[in-house]
């Protein structure tokens, strides 16, 4: 991969984090505030549902910026060599590109979410106050509380997504005969999105529970089968699907943002003549 490829999927992938994060972040703290143990009005309800904003704000850059980085970098090496360069197992070839992205991306990512999605369900507190309260009691451990949850949520997740978004914009631009426009590429992203995010739905919700728990407890010890099992329990299938809708729906318009702001951005990056290339 070229330096100036490189230099473009970090920026690329930046610039359409920023954009999706920040202009989904209500439906975001609705979705946690859902899935959140104590319920959704008494973790807020509609009240203060910019809480969290500052922490993703800083984190979606660079979390984006290194899953794209990764994802591209790991897509060019392994589709240039062996027998993953044939283009029948070309979906391969994207889904350990994007279990490598999100490896290196859950670095950035677990942090920031922790942070946010603790001051989305307590809304009285700040962003700042969460992270010192966080740091005191539980050290750097405790922002990373959660990321085996987290990336058994985001690796299946990315499993899903992006082979389907390459199979889909692959098959729609040999159709139109021509490299598809930005738009198209957004579109594919939307629908990919949201076939992904309904079946990991159940993930999520461990991810949340595991993320918002209590430091001691049972929940917080990161035992994902546990914590399915409890909410099953408790909750039925209700339970393991909840949030699934906001879930969905802004994954499937942050889809349409994220991969047709990176694909515009990206493009915008570099030379004409990389744009007759297919991904």
């Amino acid at each position: 991969m070229e330096r100036q490829q490189f230099v473009a999927s970090l920026v690329a992938g930046g610039c359409a984090g920023m954009c999706v994060d920040l202009t989904l972040f209500p439906l975001d703290t609705i979705k946690t505030r859902l899935q959140s143990q104590q319920g959704f009005y008494k973790a807020g309800g509609f009240r203060g549902i910019y809480a969290g904003v500052p922490s993703a704000a800083l984190g979606s850059f660079p979390n984006a910026a290194a899953f794209f980085a990764t994802y591209d970098c790991a897509k060019s090496l392994l589709g240039s060599c062996g027998v993953l360069a044939e283009p029948s197992v070309a979906p391969v070839t994207h889904m350990l590109a994007a279990s490598l992205g999100e490896m290196v991306a859950c670095l950035i990512r677990v942090p920031t979410e922790v942070v946010k999605q603790r001051t989305q369900a307590t809304p009285s507190s700040s962003t700042y106050h969460m992270l010192v309260v966080t740091l005191r009691e539980e050290g750097v451990r405790g922002l990373y509380r959660g990321f085996r949850s987290t990336l058994l949520r985001e690796i299946p997740f990315s499993l899903v997504q992006f082979p389907l978004w390459e199979y889909l914009k692959t098959q729609w631009s040999q159709r139109r005969g021509h490299t598809l426009h930005s738009w198209q590429a957004a579109v594919c992203g939307a629908f990919a999105g949201a076939v992904a995010a309904c079946v990991t739905t159940p993930l999520d919700v461990a991810k949340t529970r595991i993320m918002l728990a209590k430091a001691g407890s049972t929940t917080a010890s990161g035992n994902i089968l546990l914590v399915l099992c409890d909410v099953w329990k408790s909750r039925g299938l209700t339970g393991l699907f909840a949030g699934s809708i906001p879930r969905m729906t802004s994954i499937s318009v942050g889809g349409f943002i994220f991969l047709g702001a990176y694909e515009k951005v990206r493009r915008s990056l570099l030379p004409e003549p990389n744009l007759a290339k297919l991904s």
